[in-house]
């Protein structure tokens, strides 16, 4: 689950992070009385749950209340890579000395958290790992351990800091592991981190993503979940119990287990097609829930073939066959379907199929033969 801007840096806050003061709008008038309340000059940053405001015009800093009634007049209703800007935040101002970047997430390969800093800030980090790769410092921590002095120590140090800039970071970066591991977080990002003339070390921006698995521990960040910002198919797909992540391709894909829709993902990429989803109906499936999976995966208008990917294990074959003929029937789909089914009783499963579904429905035995049908289907 992504936080907004002006959520992330409430959360950096409890743990003793500092922002810039700020207060959230939703109309051109409210930003005016924010900037006027604020004082000075202020920025006025769309709230929305992708990267690349600034290159979009979704921030900018203005110098009197009007300003930025217009600022938020120009970015309330703009899309940015198809969010829709409904709030922003107008931020009181800071005198910015260098901007930073400091993050922490998780190195699924080495199986710990990373952290990642930068003296370049206030660009993407990938550009900054282009450009000049050597101003990265990365830093493992035993998750058993924790974060410890020495590394924060070897951190300023890999950075060449010095003097309150590298105490600041040093204290933030501390915080900031205690907010990672708090909130069960998968990512925790500040870009920029700035150092101000005075001496002082804040975060400017806040980008937090908790792992949804966790939520139940955090009721307060659950709570913060934003439902119209929500992608739809991935709401329904919340609401009904299935697991949906919405991809960019056009290739419709249900499957049961989790390793086998991530494996199907692979086989659809190999016979040269591209998957526009990932879902799983899980295990022992009913008609009802199959039903509920076709019509979230046929609702995307991007999909032109759908590929079910079955092993009947404990759900026999015959038993799953069965129940798809009533969620296809129920849901009346007229895009092409492959169905591939293996295991228990797949023989029978496919029989079935092959003598009571519709003549969109088609049966294939192996997963590399249903992905180049679905992919070949698709195509017209």
């Amino acid at each position: 689950m992504d936080l907004y801007e002006h959520q992330g840096k409430e959360l950096l806050r409890q743990y003793g992070i500092e922002t810039l003061e700020g207060i959230v709008a939703t109309t051109p008038d409210e930003a005016r009385d924010a900037a006027e309340k604020l004082g000075g000059t202020v920025a006025v940053k769309a709230q929305v749950l992708t990267g690349g405001r600034g290159k979009a015009g979704g921030i900018k800093v203005v110098k009197s209340p009007d300003e930025a009634r217009d600022a938020a007049e120009q970015i309330l209703g703009m899309d940015i890579r198809g969010h829709t800007v409904r709030r922003v935040l107008v931020e009181a101002g800071a005198a910015i000395a260098s901007e930073m970047y400091l993050s922490i997430t998780v190195d699924r390969t080495a199986k710990k958290p990373l952290i990642l800093f930068s003296t370049e800030g206030g660009v993407d980090i990938e550009e900054v790992a282009e450009k000049s790769p050597e101003s990265i410092v990365r830093l493992h921590v035993d998750p058993l351990v924790g974060l410890l002095p020495y590394q924060a120590r070897e951190l300023r140090f890999s950075a060449s800091l010095s003097g309150d800039v590298a105490k600041g970071v040093g204290k933030v970066l501390g915080n900031l592991y205690e907010a990672f591991t708090g909130a069960d977080a998968s990512l925790v990002e500040i870009n920029p981190l700035v150092a101000t003339e005075d001496g002082r070390v804040l975060a400017l921006d806040a980008k937090v993503t908790v792992d949804n698995s966790s939520l139940y521990r955090h009721k307060e960040i659950a709570d913060l979940h934003d439902v119209e910002a929500a992608d739809p198919q991935e709401q329904r797909a919340q609401e009904a119990g299935l697991q949906y992540v919405k991809l960019d391709g056009d290739v419709g894909i249900l499957g049961n287990g989790a390793g086998l829709v991530m494996s199907t993902l692979d086989v659809v990429a190999q016979a040269g097609g591209t998957p526009a989803n990932f879902l799983d109906v899980g295990g022992g499936a009913d008609a009802e829930k199959i039903s509920a999976a076709l019509d979230i995966v046929t609702s995307n208008p991007e999909v032109k073939s759908v590929l079910f990917n079955i092993f009947g294990g404990i759900t026999r074959g015959d038993e799953v066959a069965r129940g798809l003929m009533t969620a296809i029937e129920r849901s009346k789909i007229e895009l092409p379907i492959v169905v591939r089914l293996d295991g228990t009783n797949a023989e029978e499963g496919r029989r079935i199929l092959a003598e009571n579904t519709p003549p969109n429905v088609h049966t294939e035995e192996t997963m590399l033969e249903a992905a180049k049908r679905a992919v070949e289907l698709g195509r017209g």
